[in-house]
């Protein structure tokens, strides 16, 4: 029953890959709309975070905090070795983002991102349907935004729609596999949940508060402020 639950949550945060068909309808606008994810999948991320996953790996684990730090470290050196936030590679000039080699380092980052994020759903649901359907809400939300990045880096690439929307439906498929593996793991090692747990709250803070909010303090109009608090 939880492997379906997981199999259903994994297939269902997929289907995001497939939001760049937004780019097709809304164009230009879709870049404006996405500051608003942002600024929502934070939110959720940090309250999963603090209402859900840390009081619950407190149960747990008496180590559950130290165990959070080091999600925190543990995703900051992710980061690192695989370059998946995406927002790095728009540090770089746009002539280095349009380049074929930057489209598929993305590529490769973010099938190692989803693979996280099927950790995460896998490892939520073993602690509960409740937490499951929250964590997997709050990974949702994160990806529509990182999704539509994803989508414009490949078209920047030279990649065309239809292989940018191919490519990112199968990187779609690595989330399965990193869900599958930690369910399969879990029942293994059911002890692997106290740890497991507060290293994705840590992975949750690290997306909100590095990588999300920041993207926040771009220049804004008083309107959009309002809307992103």
């Amino acid at each position: 029953m939880v492997l379906l639950q997981i199999i259903a949550a994994t297939s269902l945060v997929g289907l995001i890959s497939l939001v760049g068909l937004l780019f097709l309808v809304l164009k230009k606008n879709i870049h404006k709309a996405a500051v608003y994810f942002i600024s929502l999948a934070s939110g959720t991320m940090v309250g999963t975070s603090f209402y859900h996953l840390i009081p619950e790996s407190m149960e747990k684990s008496p180590d559950a905090l130290a165990w959070t730090g080091a999600g925190i470290f543990v995703f900051f050196i992710l980061e690192k070795a695989m370059v998946w936030r995406h927002c790095h590679l728009h540090q770089h000039d746009h002539a280095n983002v349009a380049k074929p080699t930057a489209a598929k380092m993305a590529v490769m980052g973010d099938a190692a991102h989803n693979f996280l994020d099927g950790m995460i759903i896998a490892t939520s649901f073993a602690a509960g349907p409740k937490i499951g359907m929250s964590v997997t809400a709050a990974i949702i939300l994160h990806e529509i935004p990182q999704e539509l990045g994803d989508f414009a880096i490949l078209l920047h690439g030279g990649f065309s729609v239809k292989r940018a929307l191919a490519i990112n439906a199968l990187t779609a498929v690595f989330a399965l596999a990193g869900a599958v593996l930690t369910h399969l793991f879990i029942g293994l090692a059911p002890a692997t949940e106290g740890v497991l747990l507060p290293i994705t709250a840590g992975g949750f803070l690290y997306i909100a508060l590095a990588d999300l909010i920041p993207q926040l303090h771009e220049p804004s109009r008083l309107n959009q402020t309002l809307m992103q608090i």
